[in-house]
Protein backbone atom coordinates (compact mmCIF):
# COMPACT_ATOMS: atom_id res chain seq x y z
CA UNK A 1 0.00 0.00 0.00
CA UNK A 2 3.20 2.32 1.05
CA UNK A 3 4.56 1.57 -2.56
CA UNK A 4 1.24 1.99 -4.61
CA UNK A 5 0.60 5.26 -2.66
CA UNK A 6 4.33 6.74 -3.74
CA UNK A 7 3.35 5.73 -7.37
CA UNK A 8 0.47 8.48 -7.27
CA UNK A 9 2.17 10.89 -6.07
CA UNK A 10 4.84 10.73 -8.44
CA UNK A 11 2.16 10.74 -11.40
CA UNK A 12 -0.03 13.62 -9.63
CA UNK A 13 3.33 15.68 -10.00
CA UNK A 14 4.17 14.70 -12.84
CA UNK A 15 1.04 15.41 -14.42
CA UNK A 16 0.89 19.13 -12.03
CA UNK A 17 4.41 19.92 -13.78
CA UNK A 18 2.62 19.37 -17.03
CA UNK A 19 -0.04 21.50 -16.53
CA UNK A 20 1.64 24.45 -15.67
CA UNK A 21 4.42 24.28 -18.87
CA UNK A 22 2.31 26.81 -20.90
CA UNK A 23 1.89 25.72 -24.71
CA UNK A 24 3.56 29.02 -26.41
CA UNK A 25 4.87 28.85 -30.36
CA UNK A 26 8.00 30.87 -30.92
CA UNK A 27 9.89 32.15 -33.80
CA UNK A 28 13.22 33.10 -33.98
CA UNK A 29 14.09 36.76 -35.30
CA UNK A 30 17.07 37.80 -37.29
CA UNK A 31 18.15 41.57 -38.53
CA UNK A 32 16.99 42.15 -42.47
CA UNK A 33 16.65 45.36 -44.72
CA UNK A 34 12.83 46.26 -45.63
CA UNK A 35 11.38 49.17 -47.48
CA UNK A 36 10.44 52.71 -46.32
CA UNK A 37 7.11 54.13 -47.91
CA UNK A 38 5.19 56.62 -46.89
CA UNK A 39 1.77 57.20 -47.13
CA UNK A 40 0.29 60.45 -46.90
CA UNK A 41 -3.61 62.20 -47.34
CA UNK A 42 -3.64 65.02 -50.06
CA UNK A 43 -5.90 66.29 -52.82
CA UNK A 44 -5.94 66.52 -56.47
CA UNK A 45 -5.11 69.57 -58.12
CA UNK A 46 -5.84 70.46 -62.04
CA UNK A 47 -2.40 70.66 -63.80
CA UNK A 48 -2.70 73.83 -65.58
CA UNK A 49 -5.61 76.07 -65.17
CA UNK A 50 -6.47 78.87 -67.61
CA UNK A 51 -9.16 81.78 -66.48
CA UNK A 52 -10.77 83.24 -69.85
CA UNK A 53 -11.04 86.90 -69.48
CA UNK A 54 -11.72 89.51 -72.94
CA UNK A 55 -9.01 91.73 -73.64
CA UNK A 56 -11.05 94.10 -75.67
CA UNK A 57 -14.54 95.87 -74.61
CA UNK A 58 -17.97 94.63 -76.27
CA UNK A 59 -20.63 92.58 -76.69
CA UNK A 60 -20.71 88.70 -76.55
CA UNK A 61 -21.97 87.51 -80.13
CA UNK A 62 -21.44 83.73 -79.90
CA UNK A 63 -20.67 81.88 -77.92
CA UNK A 64 -18.73 78.06 -79.45
CA UNK A 65 -17.83 75.78 -77.12
CA UNK A 66 -20.10 73.12 -75.08
CA UNK A 67 -20.12 73.15 -71.13
CA UNK A 68 -17.63 70.17 -70.11
CA UNK A 69 -16.08 69.67 -73.36
CA UNK A 70 -12.91 68.73 -74.53
CA UNK A 71 -11.09 72.05 -75.62
CA UNK A 72 -7.40 72.15 -77.88
CA UNK A 73 -5.05 74.83 -77.96
CA UNK A 74 -5.94 77.94 -79.41
CA UNK A 75 -9.42 76.85 -79.93
CA UNK A 76 -12.51 79.59 -80.30
CA UNK A 77 -14.64 80.27 -77.07
CA UNK A 78 -16.37 83.26 -78.10
CA UNK A 79 -16.70 85.82 -80.44
CA UNK A 80 -17.15 89.35 -79.47
CA UNK A 81 -18.83 91.76 -81.79
CA UNK A 82 -16.16 93.22 -84.51
CA UNK A 83 -17.57 96.17 -85.74
CA UNK A 84 -16.13 98.59 -84.29
CA UNK A 85 -12.34 97.07 -84.29
CA UNK A 86 -12.71 96.44 -88.05
CA UNK A 87 -13.46 100.12 -88.75
CA UNK A 88 -10.53 101.09 -86.61
CA UNK A 89 -8.09 98.61 -88.73
CA UNK A 90 -9.45 100.27 -91.94
CA UNK A 91 -8.84 104.24 -90.06
CA UNK A 92 -5.41 103.37 -89.18
CA UNK A 93 -4.79 101.82 -92.75
CA UNK A 94 -5.95 104.85 -94.38
CA UNK A 95 -3.38 106.97 -92.13
CA UNK A 96 -0.79 104.59 -92.95
CA UNK A 97 -0.98 105.26 -96.45
CA UNK A 98 -1.02 109.12 -95.87
CA UNK A 99 1.62 109.23 -94.05
CA UNK A 100 3.49 106.99 -96.37
CA UNK A 101 2.51 109.27 -99.23
CA UNK A 102 3.61 112.66 -97.33
CA UNK A 103 7.10 110.26 -96.74
CA UNK A 104 7.37 109.88 -100.61
CA UNK A 105 6.70 113.94 -101.32
CA UNK A 106 9.12 115.24 -98.38
CA UNK A 107 11.87 112.64 -99.97
CA UNK A 108 11.37 114.17 -103.38
CA UNK A 109 11.57 117.43 -102.07
CA UNK A 110 15.20 116.38 -99.92
CA UNK A 111 16.69 115.24 -103.27
CA UNK A 112 15.40 118.36 -104.97
CA UNK A 113 17.05 120.82 -102.43
CA UNK A 114 20.25 118.49 -101.95
CA UNK A 115 20.89 119.22 -105.85
CA UNK A 116 20.16 122.48 -105.62
CA UNK A 117 22.01 123.29 -102.78
CA UNK A 118 25.30 121.85 -104.22
CA UNK A 119 24.84 124.77 -107.24
CA UNK A 120 24.10 127.18 -104.49
CA UNK A 121 20.46 127.65 -105.95
CA UNK A 122 19.01 127.10 -102.38
CA UNK A 123 20.70 127.91 -98.71
CA UNK A 124 21.83 125.08 -96.92
CA UNK A 125 19.65 125.83 -94.47
CA UNK A 126 16.59 125.30 -96.97
CA UNK A 127 18.11 121.80 -97.60
CA UNK A 128 19.00 120.58 -93.85
CA UNK A 129 15.10 121.47 -93.33
CA UNK A 130 13.57 119.83 -96.15
CA UNK A 131 15.84 116.47 -95.18
CA UNK A 132 14.70 116.40 -91.60
CA UNK A 133 10.88 117.36 -93.03
CA UNK A 134 11.88 114.20 -95.08
CA UNK A 135 13.14 111.82 -91.93
CA UNK A 136 10.01 112.80 -89.62
CA UNK A 137 7.61 111.53 -92.28
CA UNK A 138 9.66 108.42 -92.61
CA UNK A 139 8.78 108.09 -88.45
CA UNK A 140 5.49 108.90 -88.86
CA UNK A 141 5.32 106.02 -91.07
CA UNK A 142 6.36 103.79 -88.28
CA UNK A 143 3.82 105.26 -85.89
CA UNK A 144 1.02 104.79 -88.02
CA UNK A 145 2.71 100.66 -88.91
CA UNK A 146 2.42 100.45 -84.61
CA UNK A 147 -0.88 101.64 -84.72
CA UNK A 148 -2.20 99.51 -87.64
CA UNK A 149 -0.06 96.73 -85.97
CA UNK A 150 -2.34 97.06 -82.41
CA UNK A 151 -5.92 97.92 -84.55
CA UNK A 152 -5.30 94.61 -85.93
CA UNK A 153 -4.79 92.68 -82.55
CA UNK A 154 -7.78 94.39 -80.62
CA UNK A 155 -9.52 93.08 -84.22
CA UNK A 156 -8.10 89.68 -83.70
CA UNK A 157 -9.10 89.45 -80.29
CA UNK A 158 -12.13 89.54 -80.45
CA UNK A 159 -11.68 85.87 -81.34
CA UNK A 160 -11.52 84.39 -77.80
CA UNK A 161 -9.14 82.08 -77.18
CA UNK A 162 -8.04 79.35 -75.12
CA UNK A 163 -4.56 79.10 -74.48
CA UNK A 164 -4.26 75.74 -72.99
CA UNK A 165 -6.00 72.20 -73.98
CA UNK A 166 -8.24 71.17 -71.56
CA UNK A 167 -11.74 70.64 -70.21
CA UNK A 168 -13.56 73.87 -69.95
CA UNK A 169 -16.24 74.89 -67.31
CA UNK A 170 -19.49 76.79 -67.04
CA UNK A 171 -19.77 79.90 -68.81
CA UNK A 172 -20.58 82.78 -66.80
CA UNK A 173 -21.90 84.86 -69.29
CA UNK A 174 -24.46 84.50 -72.66
CA UNK A 175 -24.62 86.03 -76.08
CA UNK A 176 -25.15 89.69 -75.54
CA UNK A 177 -23.38 90.39 -72.50
CA UNK A 178 -21.05 93.20 -72.40
CA UNK A 179 -17.53 92.31 -71.53
CA UNK A 180 -14.81 94.76 -70.82
CA UNK A 181 -10.81 94.27 -71.50
CA UNK A 182 -9.41 92.64 -68.82
CA UNK A 183 -12.20 92.46 -66.53
CA UNK A 184 -12.07 90.14 -62.87
CA UNK A 185 -14.21 88.09 -63.42
CA UNK A 186 -13.23 85.48 -65.96
CA UNK A 187 -15.91 84.18 -68.59
CA UNK A 188 -15.00 80.02 -67.94
CA UNK A 189 -11.98 78.18 -66.98
CA UNK A 190 -10.27 75.92 -68.55
CA UNK A 191 -8.42 73.09 -66.54
CA UNK A 192 -5.60 70.48 -67.98
CA UNK A 193 -6.62 67.36 -66.31
CA UNK A 194 -3.82 64.37 -67.69
CA UNK A 195 -1.55 64.38 -65.95
CA UNK A 196 -3.19 66.03 -62.64
CA UNK A 197 -1.22 67.09 -59.37
CA UNK A 198 -1.69 65.25 -56.41
CA UNK A 199 -0.10 67.30 -53.29
CA UNK A 200 0.33 65.52 -50.38
CA UNK A 201 1.26 67.05 -46.73
CA UNK A 202 3.71 66.32 -44.31
CA UNK A 203 4.33 67.09 -41.19
CA UNK A 204 7.82 69.07 -41.20
CA UNK A 205 8.41 67.02 -38.11
CA UNK A 206 8.53 63.76 -39.88
CA UNK A 207 10.34 65.43 -42.86
CA UNK A 208 12.62 65.98 -40.02
CA UNK A 209 13.46 62.74 -38.57
CA UNK A 210 13.64 60.97 -42.42
CA UNK A 211 16.31 63.09 -43.58
CA UNK A 212 17.76 62.28 -39.94
CA UNK A 213 17.38 58.55 -40.96
CA UNK A 214 19.00 59.16 -43.87
CA UNK A 215 21.69 60.78 -42.56
CA UNK A 216 22.59 57.87 -40.01
CA UNK A 217 22.51 55.78 -42.80
CA UNK A 218 19.02 53.31 -41.40
CA UNK A 219 17.40 54.44 -44.19
CA UNK A 220 19.16 53.82 -47.32
CA UNK A 221 18.35 56.96 -50.29
CA UNK A 222 16.89 55.33 -53.69
CA UNK A 223 18.47 57.67 -56.30
CA UNK A 224 16.74 60.28 -57.82
CA UNK A 225 13.57 61.57 -55.97
CA UNK A 226 11.86 61.94 -60.03
CA UNK A 227 12.14 58.24 -60.79
CA UNK A 228 10.02 57.58 -57.56
CA UNK A 229 6.95 55.87 -58.48
CA UNK A 230 3.76 56.61 -56.41
CA UNK A 231 0.39 54.63 -55.38
CA UNK A 232 -2.61 56.53 -55.44
CA UNK A 233 -5.39 55.40 -53.36
CA UNK A 234 -9.32 56.64 -53.65
CA UNK A 235 -11.46 57.64 -50.81
CA UNK A 236 -13.34 54.43 -50.67
CA UNK A 237 -9.18 53.26 -49.88
CA UNK A 238 -9.60 51.47 -54.15
CA UNK A 239 -6.42 51.35 -55.78
CA UNK A 240 -6.04 53.61 -58.76
CA UNK A 241 -5.10 52.07 -61.69
CA UNK A 242 -2.30 54.56 -63.30
CA UNK A 243 0.64 55.00 -61.05
CA UNK A 244 2.59 58.43 -60.80
CA UNK A 245 5.96 59.55 -59.90
CA UNK A 246 7.23 62.04 -57.21
CA UNK A 247 8.17 65.29 -58.92
CA UNK A 248 9.22 67.73 -56.20
CA UNK A 249 8.87 68.38 -51.72
CA UNK A 250 8.19 72.17 -51.08
CA UNK A 251 11.42 74.15 -49.87
CA UNK A 252 10.03 75.96 -47.04
CA UNK A 253 7.80 74.77 -44.72
CA UNK A 254 4.71 76.16 -43.67
CA UNK A 255 4.70 78.08 -40.47
CA UNK A 256 0.91 78.05 -39.52
CA UNK A 257 0.46 74.75 -40.37
CA UNK A 258 4.33 73.47 -39.53
CA UNK A 259 3.97 71.14 -42.80
CA UNK A 260 5.55 70.42 -45.81
CA UNK A 261 3.90 69.82 -49.68
CA UNK A 262 5.20 66.90 -51.39
CA UNK A 263 3.94 67.12 -55.04
CA UNK A 264 3.03 63.90 -57.40
CA UNK A 265 2.33 64.30 -60.53
CA UNK A 266 -0.61 60.95 -61.90
CA UNK A 267 -1.60 60.33 -65.35
CA UNK A 268 -5.35 60.70 -65.85
CA UNK A 269 -6.23 60.09 -69.54
CA UNK A 270 -9.91 59.36 -68.14
CA UNK A 271 -10.51 62.39 -66.21
CA UNK A 272 -11.24 59.89 -63.63
CA UNK A 273 -9.34 61.96 -60.79
CA UNK A 274 -11.03 65.55 -60.50
CA UNK A 275 -9.51 68.73 -58.64
CA UNK A 276 -10.55 68.39 -55.18
CA UNK A 277 -10.91 64.86 -54.85
CA UNK A 278 -9.30 64.00 -51.00
CA UNK A 279 -6.78 61.05 -51.86
CA UNK A 280 -3.79 59.34 -50.47
CA UNK A 281 -0.39 58.82 -51.89
CA UNK A 282 2.11 56.21 -51.11
CA UNK A 283 5.49 56.45 -52.22
CA UNK A 284 8.81 54.62 -51.66
CA UNK A 285 11.24 56.43 -49.10
CA UNK A 286 14.22 53.95 -49.63
CA UNK A 287 14.73 51.19 -47.23
CA UNK A 288 15.59 50.41 -43.84
CA UNK A 289 18.40 48.90 -42.68
CA UNK A 290 18.66 46.01 -39.47
CA UNK A 291 14.79 46.17 -38.90
CA UNK A 292 13.04 43.44 -37.47
CA UNK A 293 9.94 41.78 -39.27
CA UNK A 294 7.20 39.97 -35.98
CA UNK A 295 3.40 39.00 -36.64
CA UNK A 296 1.47 42.22 -35.58
CA UNK A 297 -0.57 39.66 -32.73
CA UNK A 298 2.60 39.31 -31.11
CA UNK A 299 2.93 42.47 -30.35
CA UNK A 300 1.26 43.68 -26.59
CA UNK A 301 0.87 47.27 -24.48
CA UNK A 302 1.74 47.59 -21.16
CA UNK A 303 -0.24 49.77 -18.96
CA UNK A 304 1.56 53.10 -20.44
CA UNK A 305 0.79 52.02 -23.92
CA UNK A 306 4.41 51.29 -25.26
CA UNK A 307 5.20 48.21 -27.33
CA UNK A 308 6.53 44.68 -25.92
CA UNK A 309 6.57 41.39 -26.47
CA UNK A 310 7.57 38.28 -24.99
CA UNK A 311 10.59 36.38 -24.97
CA UNK A 312 11.45 32.96 -24.46
CA UNK A 313 14.69 32.55 -22.80
CA UNK A 314 16.86 29.99 -22.67
CA UNK A 315 15.90 28.24 -19.39
CA UNK A 316 12.51 28.03 -20.68
CA UNK A 317 11.20 31.06 -19.14
CA UNK A 318 8.82 34.18 -20.30
CA UNK A 319 10.64 37.89 -20.19
CA UNK A 320 8.70 40.95 -21.84
CA UNK A 321 10.66 43.18 -23.80
CA UNK A 322 10.06 46.47 -24.80
CA UNK A 323 10.00 47.28 -28.36
CA UNK A 324 10.13 50.43 -30.64
CA UNK A 325 7.91 50.11 -34.06
CA UNK A 326 8.57 52.03 -37.36
CA UNK A 327 5.48 50.96 -39.56
CA UNK A 328 3.42 47.84 -40.43
CA UNK A 329 3.55 45.73 -44.04
CA UNK A 330 0.34 43.77 -44.79
CA UNK A 331 0.39 41.47 -40.43
CA UNK A 332 3.64 41.95 -39.66
CA UNK A 333 5.27 45.25 -37.39
CA UNK A 334 8.65 46.64 -38.27
CA UNK A 335 10.68 46.92 -34.97
CA UNK A 336 14.16 48.76 -34.89
CA UNK A 337 14.64 48.61 -31.41
CA UNK A 338 14.36 46.24 -28.74
CA UNK A 339 15.16 42.77 -30.82
CA UNK A 340 18.21 41.25 -31.65
CA UNK A 341 19.27 38.30 -33.76
CA UNK A 342 18.30 34.87 -32.34
CA UNK A 343 15.60 36.36 -29.96
CA UNK A 344 12.50 33.98 -30.02
CA UNK A 345 9.51 35.87 -30.03
CA UNK A 346 6.45 34.67 -28.73
CA UNK A 347 3.50 34.51 -31.28
CA UNK A 348 0.57 32.91 -29.43
CA UNK A 349 -0.53 31.32 -26.05
CA UNK A 350 0.14 34.68 -24.14
CA UNK A 351 -3.36 34.06 -21.84
CA UNK A 352 -1.23 30.91 -20.80
CA UNK A 353 2.13 32.95 -19.49
CA UNK A 354 2.15 33.28 -16.13
CA UNK A 355 5.20 34.84 -13.88
CA UNK A 356 7.47 31.11 -12.92
CA UNK A 357 5.65 29.31 -15.17
CA UNK A 358 7.87 27.34 -17.05
CA UNK A 359 6.93 27.27 -21.08
CA UNK A 360 6.80 23.95 -23.35
CA UNK A 361 8.12 25.45 -26.74
CA UNK A 362 6.92 25.00 -30.21
CA UNK A 363 9.31 26.69 -32.80
CA UNK A 364 8.04 28.23 -36.55
CA UNK A 365 8.99 26.27 -39.37
CA UNK A 366 9.16 29.49 -41.71
CA UNK A 367 10.69 33.66 -40.56
CA UNK A 368 8.20 36.26 -41.98
CA UNK A 369 11.01 38.14 -42.76
CA UNK A 370 11.18 35.80 -45.60
CA UNK A 371 7.86 36.27 -46.59
CA UNK A 372 8.13 40.40 -47.45
CA UNK A 373 6.91 41.89 -50.68
CA UNK A 374 8.68 45.33 -50.11
CA UNK A 375 5.55 46.59 -52.86
CA UNK A 376 3.36 45.93 -50.20
CA UNK A 377 4.58 48.11 -47.03
CA UNK A 378 3.22 51.18 -45.60
CA UNK A 379 4.63 53.26 -43.15
CA UNK A 380 2.13 53.67 -39.99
Amino acid sequence: LSACGKGQDAGSAQMQGQQQAARVEVMTVSATQAPSVRVLSGRAHAFAIAEIRPQVTGLIQKRLFTEGQQVKDGASLYLIDDREYRAAVDSALADLRGAEASAAAARETSKRFEHLAEINAVSRQDYDEAFATMKRAEAEIGIKQAALSRARIDLERTNVRTPISGQIGRSSVTPGALVTANQAESLARVLQLDPIYIDMTAASSEVLRWKRQVANGEILGNGSSNAVPVRVYLEDDEQYALEGSLEFSEVSVDEAAGTVIVRAVVPNPDGFLLPGMFVKAEFSAGSLESVYLIPQKAVTRTPRGEAAVYIATTDGQAEQRLITLQGAQESNWIVTDGLKDGDRVITSGFQSIRPGVQLAIVEKQASFAAAVDPNEFSEN
